[in-house]
C-alpha cells in the first residue's frame, strides 16, 4: 500500500536504518581469471598499451571521451591524469595468472550518502572482449559495491547508439530505465544516453546467476558455456 502523508500525498517508504555506504577504497579485487588493481600507470600503462594495440583501427574507444592514443607516451600521459582521480576511480584489469593488461573500469558518480554508484568507463581490448573473464570482471566490480560497501544502486550508462553496451547491460542484469535525450556532448558529437540499474534488493538473484555461470562446471573442457547467464538468472525464482 502507498504511504501518504499528513496532506494525503503519496510519499516513498521511510528508511529508519540506513546508513551511508563507504567510498570505494584502494583494493585489489581478485578473481579466478582476472584481478582489479587501482589503476597506475607506471606498472600498467606498457601491459595494457600493448592489449588496446591489437585494436588496430581504435573501435573501443568510439563512444569513450578518450582515446585512440597515439602511442605509449600519450596513452601514458592519460592514465597518469587518471590514476589521480578519485571520482571516477580506475581500475586495471589483468590476468589473474600473468598479470598482463587486458582492460579499463571504473567507479563513477560514487554517492556513498544516498548509496548509489555507477560502473563506467569500460574498455575491454580485444583479449578481453566476449571472453569468461571480462563477465568474471563485472561480477568482481558489482560484488564489491553490494556486499563490501553496502550500495543500494548500482548503474550503467551508455551512448544509447552502443548497441554492444545496451545488449551487455541487460546480459549482466541491469534493467533498461530509459533514454536521456541529449544529455551530454563528447567528442564534438550529441549523446542521449540510456540508463540502466540493479538494486540491492535485485543483487541476491543477480549473484547467484554469476556464480553459477562462472562455476567451472558450466563450460565444456573447450570453454564452451553449457548455459547462458540469462538463462540462469532467469530459473532463479524471483
Amino acid at each position: 500500500m502507498t504511504r501518504l502523508n499528513p496532506l494525503g500525498q503519496p510519499i516513498g517508504p521511510e528508511l529508519p536504518d540506513w546508513k551511508p555506504a563507504d567510498r570505494p577504497p584502494l583494493v585489489t579485487l581478485n578473481g579466478r581469471l582476472v584481478r582489479l588493481e587501482p589503476i597506475r600507470a607506471a606498472r600498467h600503462g606498457r601491459s595494457l598499451h600493448e592489449a588496446f594495440a591489437e585494436d588496430r583501427e581504435g573501435r573501443v574507444w568510439t563512444y569513450m571521451p578518450v582515446g585512440p592514443f597515439a602511442d605509449q607516451a600519450d596513452f601514458d600521459g592519460w592514465l597518469e591524469t587518471a590514476q589521480r582521480s578519485h571520482d571516477p576511480l580506475f581500475h586495471a584489469i589483468l590476468d589473474a595468472e600473468t598479470g598482463a593488461g587486458l582492460g579499463i573500469a571504473s567507479y563513477l558518480r560514487i554517492a556513498p550518502e544516498t548509496g548509489v554508484i555507477e560502473v563506467g568507463f569500460i574498455a575491454f581490448s580485444p583479449r578481453l572482449q566476449g571472453t569468461t573473464a571480462a563477465t568474471e570482471a563485472m561480477y568482481l566490480m558489482m560484488a564489491h559495491a553490494f556486499d563490501d560497501l553496502g550500495y543500494r544502486r548500482y548503474e550503467w550508462k551508455c551512448d544509447a547508439l552502443n548497441a554492444a553496451s545496451r545488449r551487455a547491460a541487460e546480459r549482466l542484469g541491469f534493467t533498461y530505465e530509459g533514454t536521456f535525450r541529449q544529455a551530454t556532448i563528447y567528442k564534438h558529437r550529441n549523446r542521449d544516453t540510456a540508463w540502466f540499474s540493479i538494486l540491492d534488493g535485485e543483487w541476491p538473484r543477480v549473484r547467484s546467476a554469476f556464480q553459477a555461470w562462472l562455476d567451472p562446471a558450466n563450460f565444456t573442457p573447450e570453454g564452451i558455456q553449457l548455459r547462458a547467464l540469462q538463462e540462469i538468472r532467469g530459473s532463479i525464482p524471483l
